[in-house]
């Protein structure tokens, strides 16, 4: 398709329906790469290993326990757990491979916003981006507050006893203020991120290394002190509370979601990226199974600590000197689940600012091809919500937020399926329509086990969206040929004509 009948498409769509309706046209998305200030400089097993960074960490080493010990308001699994992470694993990989074949037609920055934009329209895409930004900022902090946990029992292991004051929100009732160690574990990543996507590969490749000998340490020494009786009763509470568990730990299990956000500082994004969302969740479904198996055969889940399951289970054993191993390494663990997911908000931030959707000014890329200002915005956001809010009531809230976006990727790649057939696909999911529609209807069902609470906080923020996206949002986008930046989309249009 020449320049002008691109502009000409482009300046087509100008009623309100039609407005919110517009989708991003598949072929400008290579020129965008080319012109976005990202550097390509991540390859197949750094992908992979920002992917598995994602996944794994805060569900072995906080979730785990918390599903399997229970809480005030959702009763304990027990060894059940383990059926709690499958049946997450399950409606995720279905996810997953409707991940894969979006990523190897359009390796973009934004990864759902993108491809729902693609697929079912603006509105669509700036719903499910708006969701992003705070499950992402969400995800960031409830893993701090998961590395506080091990950091408390760290210092405890070597007489070190914090105030309860700074270690603590007051919604947690303990006589707490704000969990201030959380707080500066999300500038701390915040700072490293900021440093370039090289030097952040870089360290994640080394971390996500340590983190998988950690676990596999974790699950060999552990294997030794397993006690079978504490598997009896498997499910102590029947299966209702399971259900709830895998809503729960679903935040768990897709770290592939966010890695995808990196598509555009890949080396080779449509051949390497497919493959580094199914390698990624493979290898932690693996290690999930097994951990999940000794935590609950090494100590009575009735015993175990909901902040640091592990740590509390080899000190259960009599072996205290392992648990303040784990709690150093736990730390360095979770630190690259909460790095993926911050690469993540600030690459959809920066993707929505892009095509006008927010303010271009969040776009400015630095010297090291990075969004700064998004990145110190979202680092400083969750530091806040780390602070002030309990664990379990930030992970319920990005749980809806991921789960609402899985919905959306599922439902789009089967339109995009049949509306273009024949678009270049790296990777083709099997089983058309059987496995997105799978993925949709396991979502949803997910969504339904999560408190009436959660569900409010997420119907707020979603209306606050759009109040920003009628407000400001459609007016600006690039695809609008009113719009005050439409001089941006024009040329771009030139430049793939």
């Amino acid at each position: 398709m020449g320049a002008a009948a691109k502009q000409e498409t482009l300046m087509s769509a100008t009623d309100d329906t039609r407005s919110i309706m517009r989708r991003k046209p598949i072929d400008d998305i290579e020129e965008e790469n080319r012109h976005s200030g990202l550097f390509k400089s991540l390859g197949l097993w750094q992908l992979t290993a920002i992917g598995v960074g994602g996944i794994i960490g805060v569900g072995i080493f906080s979730l785990a326990g918390l599903v399997a010990h229970g809480s005030e308001d959702q009763p304990g699994v027990g060894p059940a757990v383990l059926f709690s992470f499958l049946i997450a694993g399950l409606a995720s990989a279905a996810a997953a491979l409707s991940y894969a074949e979006f990523a190897g037609m359009i390796p973009r920055a934004g990864s759902a916003y993108t491809y729902g934009y693609v697929a079912l329209g603006e509105v669509v895409g700036w719903f499910i981006g708006w969701d992003l930004l705070l499950e992402y900022i969400a995800i960031v902090a409830v893993v701090a507050i998961g590395i506080s946990g091990y950091l408390e029992a760290f210092l405890a292991g070597i007489g070190i006893h914090l105030p309860i004051w700074m270690t603590s929100s007051a919604e947690e009732g303990r006589g707490g203020i704000a969990n201030v160690p959380a707080m500066l574990v999300c500038l701390l990543v915040t700072w490293i991120l900021s440093r370039g996507t090289k030097t952040f590969g870089r360290f994640e490749l080394v971390a996500v290394a340590i983190k998988v000998v950690l676990i596999l340490f974790i699950i060999g020494l552990g294997a030794f002190y397993i006690n079978t009786g504490n598997y009896d009763p498997f499910m102590p509470n029947g299966f209702g509370p399971v259900l709830a568990g895998a809503a729960t730990v679903f935040f768990a299990v897709f770290g592939y979601d966010a890695m995808s956000t990196a598509a555009e500082e890949a080396t080779d994004g449509k051949k390497h990226m497919p493959k580094a969302i199914i390698l990624s969740l493979v290898i932690a479904m693996l290690l999930y199974v097994a951990a999940t198996l000794v935590l609950t055969g090494m100590q009575n889940y009735r015993d175990i600590d909901p902040k640091a399951g592990f740590a509390s289970a080899f000190n259960g054993v009599g072996l205290p000197v392992i648990a303040t191993i784990i709690s150093v390494f736990a730390v360095l663990s979770i630190l690259t689940v909460m790095l993926t997911f911050l690469l993540g908000v600030t690459r959809v931030w920066f993707s929505m600012s892009r095509d006008g959707l927010l303010p271009g000014w969040f776009a400015k890329t630095d010297r090291h091809g990075t969004p700064q200002r998004v990145t110190w915005i979202a680092g400083v956001a969750s530091a806040f919500l780390a602070g002030v809010f309990p664990i379990k009531a930030v992970a319920d809230l990005t749980n809806i937020g991921i789960l609402a976006a899985f919905v959306v990727v599922c439902f789009s790649v089967i339109v995009f399926r049949y509306k273009k057939p024949d678009a270049p696909r790296t990777f083709r999911l099997p089983l058309m329509p059987l496995v997105p529609a799978f993925g949709v209807l396991s979502s949803l069902f997910l969504m339904l086990q999560l408190h009436w609470q959660t569900w409010v906080r997420f119907a707020v923020w979603l209306v606050i969206g759009l109040v920003i996206y009628f407000g400001y949002g459609r007016k600006h986008s690039l695809m609008n040929p009113d719009s005050p930046r439409h001089e941006e989309a024009v040329e771009m249009h030139r430049h793939v004509g």
